[in-house]
């Protein structure tokens, strides 16, 4: 006879469910309803609030804007991650010229400049007060024609006194100038105390182009193709060493000589590498007239810098020549 005795708590026809499968998914292939609430999504086999759908919708908006400011943060990038960006000064313009170029074709930026991501693509220069850049102001209008150009005007803080027209040198402040991505290129002229000329375009990924000579073959190859044929591109690369290492820096001497060189040159063709205008003719028109007097150069040297005028591509240029 047991010591104690308990009376059952449940009954002997209880029955237990046993699970069928180890875990329970809702089915991700249920037939969507005619009444169209079924596009909500199922979570654990009901539907989701169409609140979090309205989230979701929002959300996917807000990060598309970021997205868009990412880009603009990227093309801002390239002038405030240099060493450069102690800026005192700032001008931005977008200069147009009617003269139309009597180049042939427009270059291809992707296949120049890489592929565009977003980010403008920004030629960031830096150059000296005291030797403006008087090439390169001549390419920025060149293009300007070909492209939509965001331009603006720096000065760093190691230098001082900058004169007014140096500071407008790529032309008035444009209205659009904060939207950059209405821009296919941006142009940075940063003047600051450097004893050569540089350039960078991409802050990743390339080193700094020295020198004026070199960084006017850049720009050129965004405006025209250099000549395809080595004797011609020799030539054309010739009267820019020429034009820049004994024009613009050599002894009297040395530049007398170029002048008779220039001379001959001009009797015999109308430009001096090919039947039209090249970046010879730009880098020694700013030489020539930086070194001195149009009216005390040769016949043919003073036919040749008129015919240059007439382009109006020299424009930009002139004012810092007074």
């Amino acid at each position: 006879m047991p010591m104690y005795q308990v009376k059952p708590v449940f009954g002997d026809d209880i029955k237990t469910d046993l699970p069928t499968c180890m875990y329970k998914l809702p089915n991700i292939h249920a037939q969507r309803s005619a009444s169209g609430c079924s596009e909500h999504a199922l979570q654990n086999g009901t539907e989701v609030d169409p609140a979090f759908r309205d989230l979701e919708v929002r959300q996917d908006k807000i990060m598309r804007r970021l997205n868009e400011l990412k880009a603009a943060v990227d093309g801002l990038a390239k002038t405030v991650t240099t060493p450069d960006a102690d800026l005192d000064q700032t001008v931005t313009s977008l200069s147009q010229s009617p003269t139309a170029t009597s180049f042939r074709g427009t270059a291809d930026l992707d296949s120049l400049l890489g592929k565009d991501l977003g980010a403008l693509r920004d030629i960031v220069i830096n150059a000296n007060p005291a030797r403006p850049p008087l090439t390169l102001l001549v390419l920025h209008a060149m293009l300007c024609q070909r492209y939509r150009v965001l331009s603006s005007v720096h000065v760093h803080s190691s230098v001082s006194g900058v004169p007014a027209q140096l500071l407008s040198c790529l032309g008035p402040r444009h209205a659009d100038s904060y939207v950059r991505q209405r821009f296919q290129l941006g142009f940075t002229l940063i003047w600051k105390d450097v004893s050569k000329l540089q350039m960078k375009f991409s802050i990743q990924n390339m080193c700094p182009i020295e020198g004026e000579a070199n960084v006017a073959r850049f720009l050129f190859r965004l405006v025209a193709p250099y000549p395809s044929d080595p004797a011609l591109a020799t030539l054309v690369d010739s009267w820019v060493d020429t034009a820049f290492f004994q024009l613009a820096e050599g002894s009297a001497k040395e530049r007398s000589a170029v002048l008779r060189a220039l001379n001959g040159a001009l009797g015999r063709d109308p430009w001096l590498a090919g039947p039209e205008l090249s970046l010879a003719d730009i880098a020694c028109y700013c030489c020539v007239l930086q070194t001195g007097p149009a009216a005390s150069s040769p016949a043919n040297v003073q036919r040749w810098l008129k015919a240059c005028e007439n382009l109006g591509h020299f424009g930009p240029a002139n004012p810092l020549l007074q």
